[in-house]
């Protein structure tokens, strides 16, 4: 992340007002850049696999980060991800704060109240807005968004848009040409100027 930023940089004038303030903005925003960094890699030595670009937050997990897979340039905030069964993350999703991913509960039916555990997919570009809930076993489609504080216990299809308490969907509500990264929104990815450059 750290050398895609350094080549892809602005470069204003050497010594002009918006150098110094770019490099300002740099150095402010470096000790959150680094702390982004250190915890993907950590992530991946515990045994995640994480893709290129990947900015993750504090989370707080449960369970085997071998069960943990996010995909490139995706963003996780302080979240909380249950590794009882897999958890997939695609590509360029944005995870806000307060999200919780609960892939492990007990079955309501069964007289031992047994344990279940059940993976979660996120699909690229979905976007799961702050204090969401995932439930087991659900799988959230490409390019769809679950609403804030909204509760996920089905399918949300592609493109769709999952908003309440229980959530009610609503089909086709966001466009479906994506292109962006939700990194490069964070302030010490933006800080770099990438996307103005000179």
């Amino acid at each position: 992340m750290i050398g895609t930023l350094w080549r892809q940089r602005s470069r204003p004038g050497v010594g002009s007002g918006e150098w110094f303030r770019e490099w300002a903005k740099r150095g402010w925003t470096c000790p959150g850049l680094v702390g982004f960094v250190w915890r993907v890699g950590w992530l991946r030595w515990r045994g995640a696999a994480v893709g290129a670009g990947v900015m993750v937050s504090r989370i707080k997990t449960e369970g085997s980060l071998r069960r943990l897979k996010i995909g490139d340039g995706s963003f996780v905030g302080r979240a909380e991800i249950q590794l009882h069964a897999e958890v997939e993350i695609g590509t360029r999703v944005c995870i806000n704060d307060g999200v919780r991913l609960i892939t492990g509960s007990h079955e309501v039916r069964d007289p031992h109240w047994r344990g279940i555990a059940r993976g979660i997919q996120i699909g690229d570009h979905a976007w799961i807005a702050t204090g969401a809930i995932i439930l087991p076993g659900v799988k959230i489609g490409r390019g769809a968004v679950v609403g804030a504080g909204g509760v996920v216990a089905r399918e949300v299809p592609e493109f769709a848009l999952a908003v309440g308490n229980p959530v009610v969907i609503r089909l086709d509500a966001r466009c479906r040409e994506l292109d962006y990264s939700p990194t490069m929104f964070l302030g010490c990815t933006s800080a770099w100027g990438m996307g103005r450059r000179k």
